[in-house]
């Protein structure tokens, strides 16, 4: 399908519409798994002998979002070695806070590694996340009740009454920071609404469970005004600019119809939006845009990585509900944060969009 035709499709498309999906159950890392040799890769590449997933463009830091989203990969593979290697540096290292969450980020040569105590919700939603599916995995009640104490601290910091909305909830990004005169800033990729979902539900986290509720249709509204930004600001008057934030759709808002389409929301207007955006511009062969300004829709950035381009294929694909997708093969070269999405982008492929297999 050319670009022509695929803009006509999707301007045809309900942007309410919704697709259900199923997710399917977690699966040992047998050799013949489709990932088993993409994860291995992936291993030697990123994964230190010490347990941290290392991030060499940060200053070779490591993240609780890193060591949250490597150690659901291990719970979904079945590979119990690599996750309890994390599991001890993670709580070694980055459980230093006086709750169940973790310090956002680990930085080796700095004297104190961990010089910001402050957390990334999203960090420790993947963590529980992944303890949560370890639990079951690997027969680990004690990784269960770390899955608990996680959820319900995010519950109690990091979870506020939505603005003007009686029994509404919104997620912050951290316990710390995103309060405003008037309202409160978010990020719109920390919305993982299927382990928000699961998890709310595994632990009783009504509020959890709510804010997925919430977050559904807040991420619904906001794309309905244009490319999914980075940052926003959520006011009782409405969505605002964030003045700290970057509004730009890049790095942080690609995440979203990935996290739609794992979650099994593939016609989300989130989706057909970030579709849209990409069939509207031109790129170089073999890149993927990164970064698109709010306003306009232009590109500012592009990227050779193949997780960029695995996001940007299985949602185009979504978009069209045609069979087979134009996602790349798993490059172990490429950095660990779009290595670590392509490997999102498989599973979600494998377990809701089976029709979008890459050819």
């Amino acid at each position: 399908m050319n670009r022509r035709s695929l803009l006509a499709l999707l301007a045809s498309a309900p942007i309410g519409a919704r697709l259900s999906g199923g997710g399917a159950a977690a699966q040992a890392a047998q050799p013949s798994h489709p990932l088993a040799g993409p994860w291995a890769a992936y291993k030697a590449a990123h994964l230190d002998p010490s347990g941290r997933i290392v991030d060499r463009l940060q200053s070779e830091a490591s993240h609780s979002e890193g060591q949250g989203y490597a150690m659901t990969i291990a719970a979904l593979m079945g590979d119990e070695d690599a996750f309890r290697l994390m599991y001890r540096w993670t709580e070694d290292n980055l459980a230093i806070r006086d709750d169940a969450l973790l310090a956002w980020r680990w930085l080796p040569d700095a004297a104190d590694p961990v010089p910001d105590p402050n957390n990334a919700t999203d960090g420790d939603l993947f963590y529980a996340w992944a303890l949560n599916h370890a639990a079951s995995a690997f027969a680990a009640p004690d990784l269960r009740e770390r899955a608990a104490a996680t959820v319900a601290d995010i519950e109690r910091l990091c979870i506020v009454d939505f603005p003007g909305q009686d029994g509404a909830f919104l997620m912050l990004p951290a316990s710390f920071g995103f309060a405003t005169e008037t309202g409160f800033v978010i990020n719109p990729s920390y919305y993982m609404l299927k382990a928000m979902t699961e998890l709310g539900a595994a632990f009783g986290a009504g509020r959890l469970s709510t804010s997925a509720t919430n977050g559904d249709v807040l991420l619904a509204e906001i794309a309905r005004h244009g490319p999914m930004p980075d940052w926003i600001e959520v006011t009782e008057a409405g969505l605002l600019k964030s003045d700290a934030f970057s509004l730009n759709s890049g790095y942080e808002a690609l995440r979203v119809p990935l996290w739609m389409v794992w979650s099994g929301h593939a016609a989300h207007p989130a989706v057909l939006s970030a579709a849209r955006a990409r069939a509207a511009v031109d790129l170089p062969d073999g890149h993927a845009a990164t970064v698109l300004d709010y306003d306009t829709g232009a590109v500012l950035e592009t990227s050779p990585s193949s997780g960029y381009r695995a996001i940007e294929a299985l949602t185009l694909c979504a978009a069209m509900r045609e069979e087979g997708s134009t996602m790349p093969a798993f490059d172990a070269a490429q950095p660990y944060y779009p290595a670590t999405l392509q490997l999102f982008a498989s599973l979600a492929q494998i377990e809701t969009l089976p029709e979008c297999f890459p050819i």
